[in-house]
């Protein structure tokens, strides 16, 4: 086991907003394409935790301060078991993988950190950062799908050649980059976890914004499971089917129904059907059928 490093009163910067993630897992870095450095010894080393600097190309945005407290709590006990991955920048170092265990670290008040020092390229950065996060399932469905539309502008890759880097199937990448077509509403709820990314899917059908984020509220607030979220989503998407228009009545047979009204003293309706048609005498009551009946039965 790793000594357990110098301590100092905790940093407490470089936080940003936070949200619910997985419960803390023993780190272990991802693997990444590493450059023999001109002196061997340096590839892993322990360093100034103020010369690390975060990677600007960090797919995940969201950290929970709480999970972040409690891998601060086991740093403080342990030590920091299983260094960063950090590559140069000038005189300081940039994170490659590991980003979580240096925001605990700062909060523990750690001096030094155990890094491993590799030689990663600005064009692989993102990546390495994604398969690091993916393989650890730290991302959140729309911090992934970002990763992936990121991937695929500043490094030109296909779905499938983003889908081969990091090791999941191209389906899988085209069904993450169709949530960023979700109002900027939705995508934040996806992101917090009230939404499942099967339930934003099935939802991907409606598209007015306002009827989809009224659809969200329902589904939320019902509990609604993917299948009943598919229903509702075709409910909203099938066309409406329209009446058609009631056939204008002549005016004969409109005085003829307006004559049956005033001698029977209810409403009459005409409805023609070809050379035939049907006669409809209204009443609300057993009383007015008796009276209808001995009126139209008189002799």
């Amino acid at each position: 086991m790793a000594q357990k490093s110098e301590r100092r009163p905790a940093l407490g910067r470089g936080l940003s907003a936070l949200i619910p993630e997985k419960p803390a897992a023993p780190a272990v870095a991802a693997p990444v394409p590493v450059t023999a450095a001109a002196d061997p010894r340096q590839a892993q080393r322990e360093i100034d935790l103020d010369l690390i600097d975060p990677n600007p190309l960090q797919p995940r945005t969201r950290f929970d301060e709480t999970r972040l407290q409690e891998l601060a709590e086991s740093i403080s006990t342990t030590g920091l078991v299983q260094p960063i991955v950090v590559r140069r920048k000038g005189e300081r170092f940039e994170i490659v993988a590991g980003e979580r265990r240096w925001r605990a670290a700062q909060i523990a008040g750690l001096l030094k950190l155990p890094v491993h020092v590799t030689d990663v390229s600005d064009e692989k950065l993102l990546q390495t950062a994604l398969i690091e996060n993916i393989q650890r399932e730290d991302l959140n469905p729309i911090e992934e799908a970002l990763a992936y539309r990121r991937l695929g502008e500043e490094s030109g890759l296909t779905q499938e050649q983003i889908a081969a880097a990091v090791g999941k199937d191209r389906a899988t990448v085209a069904n993450h980059l169709r949530l960023l077509r979700l109002p900027d509403q939705v995508k934040a709820r996806v992101a917090g976890g009230e939404l499942s990314m099967g339930h934003a899917r099935a939802l991907l059908a409606v598209e007015d914004p306002a009827a989809l984020i009224k659809a969200v509220d329902q589904v939320i607030a019902g509990g609604l499971s993917v299948r009943a979220t598919e229903a509702l989503a075709r409910k909203l998407t099938e066309p409406v089917e329209e009446k058609p228009p009631a056939p204008v009545k002549d005016v004969h047979t409109r005085q003829a129904e307006e004559r049956l009204r005033v001698v029977l003293g209810t409403r009459v309706t005409i409805q023609r059907k070809g050379k035939g048609g049907r006669l409809e005498i209204e009443f609300v009551n057993e009383d007015e059928l008796i009276r209808l009946y001995e009126l139209l039965t008189e002799t």
